[in-house]
């Protein structure tokens, strides 16, 4: 059986609502296994958190923590993908 394809990807996230930042958490908790790496950067002086999640991880379960990064209330999110697909 062959491995799955997978995508490198990076996810920008802004949160504007701290009470979205558990669910978050979570959401990210749960898909740990596809995280390379992590960064944060609060920024005081606006009230908001700046973070980017690096994956590689399969197209769909990409497109999924997207997803459920989109619903959340006053998080926005952004992924960009690599041309190199491993």
């Amino acid at each position: 059986m062959e491995p799955a394809n997978t995508r490198i990807a990076l996810v920008g996230i802004v949160v504007e609502n701290p009470d979205s930042v558990e669910a978050l958490n979570e959401i990210l908790h749960d898909y740990r296994n596809y995280v390379i790496g992590r960064m944060g950067i609060p920024y005081r002086e606006k009230h908001i958190s700046i973070i980017s999640i690096a994956l590689d991880a399969p197209q769909p379960v990409i497109s999924a923590l997207s997803g459920k990064i989109g619903k959340l209330n006053g998080v926005s999110s952004k992924t960009i993908y690599s041309g190199v697909q491993v």
